[in-house]
């Protein structure tokens, strides 16, 4: 048993595992229990104003052995409970312990902005599982519920000067959700790119988040294949296009938005479907939810499928499917995600193995990566910004198998690709520890 015990924030300390009695919004973690790794995150725990944080001395490393205090409670009864001081020494020397990682501003910067994405994040894959639940029991509060998410994240981008796609890692949700999320960023910085305007950009939001929708009426293994499908199955598949049009004519979604969602899988040469329709005959909106589609299944494919890297995705896309794509939109989208998109692994000019975190589109040539580095935490690692860094450079895009194991465990241990925006800053350093 994981026994918890509830302690004062002011016995908090670096290596103790904490579980918060908060709902996820509510505070800036990426999870609502883990195991505290710096003096920054008990800062911002005090900062929420909490007097108490629920400690598992089970899960804590290392688990404190030191004389006990009186007056606390342990699920919900009066006991003495450990002083975590003395397992993890003063505070100053966890101050000095963790000052030697993360003690810089840039960490605690990327930190915020990295949490402040992954909540974003989790809000949007949890508003598409609502989603597809509520579509077919109340389609109008559905509707509500995509209006205001694709919303907020057109008046966040249009807010911002400029934007950079981040890279997160895996978010715990279903892959259905996961996939909706990604298209919709990447079709909403898109269009940025494109230059829509906040209309045509809310219904570009909508139709990427929801041009999945209609796989909820198929089987698993015809929505979600495992492997390759039988004739019948395969036209089932196809239908899934028409199925989420039907969907959103229950939402009574914009004429653009039906119009986006039915042409997410034709291509300008075409050999797309279902109507295997051609360049002239496709909308703004289909061509970008079509690109991004396509793009985030060869990074995140099906079950069974081989996954690309994100520089691998878009090499061949360039090299092998450009005719696909109208070579506007296909041009955007290039420039928008740079030569090396976040997730790709690299190798810079000094030797060092780094994994490419974002991307803006100040400098799409030099973007923001993560050096591997044995000897800081991977939690405390800080990004560095190639393009404040002229003496710095990337060498080479690698396959996961090129790198050690060391470092491809240090740098891409997630297995999907999972992508957020943030505002681009445009003077930033590189810090100590890059």
């Amino acid at each position: 048993m994981n026994q918890s015990v509830l302690i004062d924030i002011d016995q908090l300390r670096v290596g103790m595992f904490i579980q918060l009695d908060l709902g996820w919004m509510n505070h800036p973690f990426p999870m609502s229990s883990f195991r505290v790794s710096s003096q920054e995150q008990i800062h911002t725990l005090r900062e929420l104003g909490l007097k108490q944080v629920r400690y598992v001395p089970a899960k804590s490393q290392p688990v404190p052995e030191v004389p006990a205090r009186s007056g606390l409670q342990r699920d919900g009864a009066e006991t003495a409970v450990p002083d975590p001081a003395g397992a993890f020494g003063t505070q100053e020397q966890s101050l000095d312990t963790s000052a030697s990682f993360s003690g810089t501003r840039a960490w605690r910067e990327q930190s915020e902005s990295l949490q402040r994405c992954g909540q974003r994040y989790r809000e949007a894959t949890d508003t598409y599982v609502m989603v597809s639940t509520q579509v077919l029991v109340s389609p109008p509060d559905a509707r509500r519920q995509v209006d205001a998410l694709v919303g907020s994240c057109v008046a966040e981008l249009l807010d911002a000067e400029h934007c950079a796609i981040r890279l997160l890692a895996e978010v715990p949700s279903e892959r259905p959700a996961l996939h909706a999320v990604n298209v919709m960023v990447l079709a909403l910085l898109l269009g940025r790119a494109l230059g829509l305007q906040s209309r045509e950009l809310h219904h570009v939001g909508v139709a990427a988040l929801l041009h999945d929708l209609g796989k909820i009426m198929l089987p698993p293994h015809v929505g979600e294949p495992g492997a390759s499908l039988t004739p019948a199955d395969l036209s089932r598949y196809e239908g899934h296009v028409g199925h989420s049009v039907e969907l959103g004519q229950r939402m009574e979604l914009a004429s653009d938005v039906l119009i986006a969602i039915a042409q997410h899988h034709e291509m300008a040469d075409g050999s797309g479907f279902p109507l295997r329709l051609m360049a002239d005959d496709l909308g703004r909106g289909g061509q970008i939810v079509a690109l991004a589609n396509r793009y985030d299944r060869l990074c995140n494919p099906l079950h069974g499928a081989q996954a690309l890297t994100p520089h691998e995705a878009l090499s061949q896309i360039f090299a092998q499917q450009k005719m696909c794509f109208d070579a506007t939109v296909l041009g955007a989208f290039i420039r928008m995600m740079g030569v090396y998109p976040p997730g790709s692994l690299v190798q810079l000019t000094d030797g060092r193995f780094a994994l490419v975190v974002s991307v803006d589109a100040l400098h799409p040539l030099r973007p923001c990566v993560l050096p591997f580095d044995a000897k800081v935490p991977r939690s405390q690692a800080v990004a560095m910004d190639l393009a404040a860094c002229p003496d710095e450079g990337i060498r080479r895009s690698l396959k996961p198998e090129q790198l050690p194991r060391e470092a491809l465990d240090y740098l891409s241990p997630q297995q999907r690709i999972c992508y957020f925006f943030e505002r681009a800053v445009d003077a930033r350093r590189c810090e100590d520890g890059a």
